[in-house]
């Protein structure tokens, strides 16, 4: 039996530069081995057919919102229903996935019943089909040390749990921001370990444009991140890699190192993550950013000033 189920709802396949980087990512999951099995989501152009040719089943009947985007919360529902694995791995369609994510996976899944697993990502210009052969994963490694860059502590592009976890989703548009963020938010409110696994777990994602999406603008720009915003709880609820409470340096799980930072940003949240509170949560983000708050009022206000005059 599978260790890992890695599930994943690609792009079209109809954007060249996007199939390549998307067939480089699926056969890396391939190649990590008997441990990993891997399930495809949707049917975007191409996608069956991509599918076909890589040997990996495709589940087409993912629901979608009003406008056309797949739907998390249905993704997830999925990849539970037809996995073989005890732990799954939600990852985007542009992330070269490493071996060490097996091992690591197995570790933090004997240390923790519960859990979730995040981490940073590399970033790699790639526009050819990658070589698979032995030693990829070395090769691969050495390259984004070589001539890519790691990227800051926002987006999280895998998240790994057991499968009993995350059962009840709001129903979040992929490919948008804010799901991603309500995921580790999510995890520190049910009080499961969120484990930063970024010392551990290397990936490396594929750049490219954002033509794909509507307007070609970036996806943090769209309404369907304002609504992802909403659904997750709001501003409030937006967390990133830096909120996770572990970590797993060499396989072994444990808390956060202190800072103050650290201290200060826990105690900020600590309506959220304890209380569930969010009006708190709204009175704890006025105490700890006055600064902040005065100068999202006066824009707020410059605004109305502007819409009256207009």
């Amino acid at each position: 039996m599978p260790l890992l189920t890695i599930f994943s709802a690609p792009k079209p396949f109809t954007n060249p530069h996007i199939a390549t980087i998307q067939r480089n990512a699926i056969r890396s999951w391939i190649a990590l081995g008997p441990e990993v099995e891997v399930i495809l989501l949707g049917e975007e152009t191409g996608l069956a057919e991509a599918a076909a040719e890589l040997g990996v089943p495709c589940l087409a009947q993912v629901e979608r919102n009003a406008q056309g985007t797949p739907l998390v919360s249905s993704m997830f529902e999925l990849a539970r229903q037809h996995a073989h694995a005890p732990l799954l791995c939600c990852v985007n369609a542009d992330i070269l996935l490493l071996p060490e994510i097996i091992e690591m996976s197995r570790r933090a899944h004997a240390q923790a019943a519960r859990f979730l697993m995040v981490g940073q990502r590399w970033d790699l210009d790639v526009t050819q089909p990658l070589d698979f052969s032995a030693g990829w994963d070395e090769r691969l490694r050495q390259d984004a040390h070589q001539r890519g860059q790691l990227h800051k502590a926002t987006g999280s592009d895998y998240f790994i749990f057991p499968r009993e976890c995350f059962s009840d989703m709001p129903r979040f548009a992929i490919g948008r921001a804010g799901w991603d963020n309500w995921m580790i938010f999510a995890g520190r409110s049910a009080g499961w370990p969120v484990i930063d696994a970024s010392d551990a777990i290397m990936i490396v994602h594929q750049n490219h444009d954002y033509s794909h999406l509507p307007g070609g603008q970036p996806h943090y720009k769209l309404p369907e991140t304002f609504e992802n915003v909403r659904l997750g709880g709001g501003k409030r609820a937006v967390f990133q890699l830096p909120d996770a409470s572990h970590r797993l340096p060499g396989g072994q799980l444990g808390p956060q190192p202190f800072s103050w930072a650290r201290l200060w940003r826990e105690a900020e949240i600590f309506p959220l993550t304890r209380l569930h509170s969010f009006a708190l949560a709204e009175l704890f983000y006025v105490l700890f950013h006055p600064l902040k708050v005065y100068r999202d009022w006066r824009w707020k206000r410059s605004q109305a000033a502007q819409k009256d005059r207009a």
